[in-house]
């Protein structure tokens, strides 16, 4: 129970950092967006063996987190969650890419090993840049640029219904926990034989949830077809925050330092 209040009070802390006032805070949503953009498509776009010419990109989140003042564990911690589902996709290769790329002290480094090495800092460094994007941006201003790039509105509405219900999803799951435990006596965890109901009851009480919030919206005046605010002019901060960031990651991509 207290993983899951921890869960969703991480949601709700990203939220709370992205309405701090610094500099990294004060950029247009949109180009914050398409730097996010541009370092994800360079660093996914490095081959399979390609660890070390990844290295220089860990200085971007490190970079990103001091200058937004941003708390290094937090993120990190959110980070490394999607690391294990990346370690067993890798893994195989180990085992079948055996030939020795390099050793280091004597001991041999197979291709396999360094493939999965790549994999896993391939996704650090992504998902870290999506994350510090949303600890930066407060949502709103991301769907509001999303709609004046014109992407389709089915997607921007499904990209705001993921976000904004998982957290209703996590209220609901808390809820019924405490519920269980308190009827089940001195059980801590739920039964199996209970999972089946307990599943079904939370579709239909994420359901009802779900009908409640979309009603308080459209009373507060919500739409699939509202028309975002007016973009702002690009300031000169936000021209250089965009060369500062795509500019050295195309040349790492590009130019081999060694």
């Amino acid at each position: 129970m207290s993983s899951i209040t921890a869960k969703a009070g991480e949601l709700r802390a990203l939220e709370t950092l992205s309405g701090k006032n610094t500099a990294i805070h004060r950029l247009a949503p949109g180009v914050k967006i398409a730097a996010t953009l541009a370092f994800i498509v360079v660093c996914a776009s490095f081959g399979r063996y390609e660890f070390f010419r990844l290295v220089p990109y860990l200085f971007f989140p490190f970079i990103m987190m001091a200058l937004a003042e941003l708390p290094y564990r937090l993120l990190l911690t959110r980070t490394l969650i999607a690391l294990p589902f990346c370690l067993f996709a890798g893994l195989a290769n180990v085992f079948y890419d055996r030939a020795a790329a390099f050793s280091v002290y004597g001991i041999a480094v197979s291709f396999g090993t360094l493939s999965l090495l790549t994999i896993l800092l391939k996704t650090y460094l992504c998902v870290m840049a999506a994350l510090l994007l949303a600890a930066t941006t407060p949502f709103v201003e991301i769907t509001a640029s999303l709609r004046r790039a014109h992407l389709p509105t089915a997607f921007v509405m499904i990209f705001e219904t993921t976000y904004r219900y998982t957290g209703v999803l996590l209220e609901e799951v808390h809820s019924m926990t405490t519920a269980y435990r308190l009827r089940s006596g001195t059980k801590k965890a739920l039964d199996m034989r209970h999972m089946g109901s307990f599943l079904g009851q939370l579709v239909l009480r994420g359901f009802d949830r779900a009908e409640r919030v979309h009603a308080a919206q459209r009373c507060r005046g919500y739409s699939l077809r509202r028309i975002p605010p007016p973009r702002r002019k690009l300031r000169l901060s936000d021209a250089a925050y965009l060369a500062a960031v795509c500019i050295p990651a195309a040349l790492l991509r590009f130019v081999a330092l060694y």
